[in-house]
């Protein structure tokens, strides 16, 4: 009996054809096979939204290879993702291979392992028309905005323009939280600290002004601070009582989709798209050489922290058998999901617990390693015990003036023994001597120092994708594709790990938020979300929820081009002092559909242009020029000298500040496997291991 499986991706493909064997075969889709028409709208909004479906051209000879396997096989099975994208692309492959939708052949994986996949293909069901048409909503509202937005864009501010239901609400944010920035107004404070040693210790400890007369502090400026300084001058200092008590510190949970693209930035540094990309090359399966194809992970894409009794007992065995028994909880570990979140997929976590991220490194590509690391360090320590923190609160008087000083000592690591979240609080201070109530202390220095309040920050990929999270926009596996959007419109750039919001980005956000407020509205945004949800439970219909959404929006569009009938918004320019080299006036910074370049003030009378350049500091090894910072076509960073098309000299690997001690060139460090510090000078051949 022949049976055909389909799936998404070939790297899946290939592993679950592994496990099944010779009477299956797996031939992989390579994502949607059938979409909306990219030249036009493709909804009738007459017909109640009918989705005007047409088959990817690209996808022509594949789809007459699964037609022909379809038709000579016994059994066809549609194995794409568990989730809306992989429900809606089952029903068009089912469509597109005349399969009966109401027949048992949709099955999913939770884990691509040997007993995941067993699981899945003894539990085939229908196709979930709920899920599918969960995914038609949000296909439908996006391309509805995408073609009926975008172009007002491009008439009223300039074409290549987009605008789109995740997207701009995502730029409001980091917009919105610049203009915070902007109009912050900081306001001085001072603090009072001192450094304190016993007549038995005289290690220094820190201690802080809190309270004058019972009252918490307020210094607002140096007279006031002064003034305390001056009356504490020679004071004797008295320990007024001292609190001892245990602290429990619990682990962080494993894994949803959100929390490991915040922690992967924060711990590994990568961006949520190097993250996501790891995470489903890990799920789809590495061939391992102990044993062979698996998934080293549950599914990605998941918002719950649940994690089924299998996974606790092996997690539990393990911990037994790695750190000792006094590791383990009392009893195995539950978290609670948030209200909102989807709890058809566990958190993520290993597939085979006992797959320890050493055992499989020398499998893995540098990314994969450090994201199973972290994913099975950070599960391992959710099952494991508390750590027990022996805390110590010191009240210290001179008069009306009250000092606090607080310290602690791990009594037991428990959990941090292997790993600590990258946000966990930090504990004040270390250990403090041993104090007794009025004991008297001996100042080591007594100082005021000024402080700023400080604006509030930047948003980084990890706290844009918690703040989305917190505010219902998107859902988690949306929101890595959202920030690559917005960089590559040019409404956002980089600076370093924060975000900041271009000249572009600043118009587009107006323009919107005075013409088409809900569309950048967070409520308004997150309430559209909540209703895709309900249609996926079966608790909207479908149809219903296009229908209230087009309405509304159908009138304001109407009203926003009548409004802006013959106007039209400018970009502005960033000034520079730059010359331009053929007219000698400054440029400025323009931003085009490639991205930003320098442009002649002048024009359209001068038409001068420039590439901007970024130099990455060092000196050429061939030609001694400067070293600039490049992207390749496909993005990927590179460095190369000012005088290339004469010099030639480029390379992968970045420049640093060291000198060669050899012959003072510029050294250069490479990274990956053969990660080392070197000289690229002819002749020269120093080498360092960089550590």
């Amino acid at each position: 009996m022949s049976k055909l499986v389909i799936v998404e991706s070939p790297a899946k493909a290939k592993t679950i054809g592994k496990y099944l064997g010779k009477d299956y075969k797996v031939i992989a889709s390579v994502g949607h096979i059938r979409d909306l028409p990219k030249s036009k709208l493709g909804v009738d909004v007459e017909r109640d939204f009918t989705p005007l479906y047409e088959n990817k051209k690209e996808k022509a000879s594949l789809i007459k290879e699964l037609k022909t396997n379809a038709k000579s096989s016994d059994t066809v099975y549609l194995a794409t993702d568990p989730d809306r994208e992989g429900e809606a692309i089952s029903w068009h492959l089912a469509n597109i291979l005349g399969l009966d939708t109401a027949e048992p052949i949709r099955v999913t994986f939770s884990e691509i392992t040997k007993s995941g996949i067993n699981t899945g293909m003894t539990n085939p069901r229908s196709l979930d028309m709920d899920l599918v048409n969960a995914q038609q909503a949000r296909r439908i509202l996006d391309r509805i905005l995408g073609y009926k937005l975008s172009p007002f864009l491009w008439k009223k501010v300039r074409r290549g323009l987009s605008a789109g239901r995740v997207q701009s609400v995502t730029v409001r944010l980091i917009v919105d939280r610049e203009k915070e920035i902007e109009a912050f107004v900081a306001k001085e404070y001072w603090s009072v600290d001192a450094q304190f040693t016993t007549d038995n210790n005289k290690k220094p400890f820190n201690a802080k002004l809190t309270e004058i007369s019972g009252k918490k502090i307020e210094l607002s400026d140096k007279k006031v601070t002064d003034k305390v300084l001056d009356d504490l001058k020679d004071a004797q200092f008295i320990v007024k009582g001292v609190k001892k008590s245990t602290r429990k510190k619990q682990p962080a949970p494993p894994f949803t989709t959100s929390t490991l693209q915040q922690e992967a930035s924060g711990k590994l540094s990568f961006n949520s798209k190097r993250t996501m990309k790891a995470a489903q090359e890990l799920y789809e399966g590495v061939e391992l050489a102990k044993h062979g194809a698996v998934g080293l992970i549950t599914y990605i894409r998941t918002d719950s922290l649940r994690v089924s009794a299998d996974a606790q007992t092996a997690a539990a065995d393990l911990i037994n058998k790695l750190y000792g028994k006094e590791y383990l909880p009392d009893k195995p570990r539950a978290y609670k999901s948030k209200g909102n979140s989807q709890d058809a997929h566990e958190a993520i976590r290993p597939s085979i617990i006992e797959i320890t991220p050493e055992e499989v490194k020398s499998s893995l590509s540098a990314d994969q390693y450090k994201l199973y690391k972290l994913i099975w360090e950070r599960f391992m320590a959710s099952q494991m015990a508390n750590a027990l923190l022996n805390t110590v609160s010191a009240d210290i008087v001179s008069g009306e003036y009250l000092f606090k000083a607080n310290g602690y000592t791990v009594a037991f690591d428990g959990f941090t023994k292997l790993y600590i979240a990258a946000d966990a609080e930090k504990d004040e201070g270390g250990a403090l001597p041993a104090l007794i109530a009025n004991e008297k202390l001996n100042v080591i220095d007594l100082s005021g120092n000024q402080h700023f309040t400080q604006p509030p920050p930047r948003y980084t990929e990890a706290s844009l994708i918690k703040a989305l999270e917190e505010n219902g926009i998107g859902r988690p596996s949306t929101y890595a594709p959202t920030i690559s959007t917005i960089l590559d419109r040019q409404y956002v750039e980089r600076q370093q790990k924060q975000l900041k919001p271009t000249v572009l980005g600043n118009v587009i956000t107006d323009l919107l938020k005075e013409h088409f407020n809900n569309i950048v509205d967070t409520k308004f945004t997150a309430q559209m979300e909540t209703n895709l949800d309900k249609i996926e439970i079966g608790d909207e219909v479908w149809v219903e929820v296009l229908r209230d959404f087009y309405g509304d929006f159908e009138k304001t569009l109407t009203k926003a081009e009548t409004e802006m009938e013959g106007k039209r918004v400018k970009v502005p320019d960033e000034p520079t002092d730059i010359p331009c080299e053929l007219c000698g006036k400054n440029m400025v910074i323009k931003i085009g559909p490639y991205g930003k370049f320098l442009g002649c003030s002048a024009f359209p009378e001068c038409k001068g242009t420039k590439k901007i350049v970024s130099e990455a500091g060092g000196s050429c090894p061939v030609c001694g020029k400067k070293m600039l910072a490049k992207k390749s076509k496909k993005g990927k960073p590179f460095f190369g000298c000012e005088n290339y098309s004469e010099c030639g000299f480029m390379t992968w690997d970045t420049p640093v500040p060291d000198k060669c001690p050899k012959c003072d060139s510029t050294l250069f460090k490479k990274t990956g496997k053969d990660k080392k510090i070197y000289c690229a000078k002819e002749n020269c051949g120093y080498e360092a291991v960089d550590n």
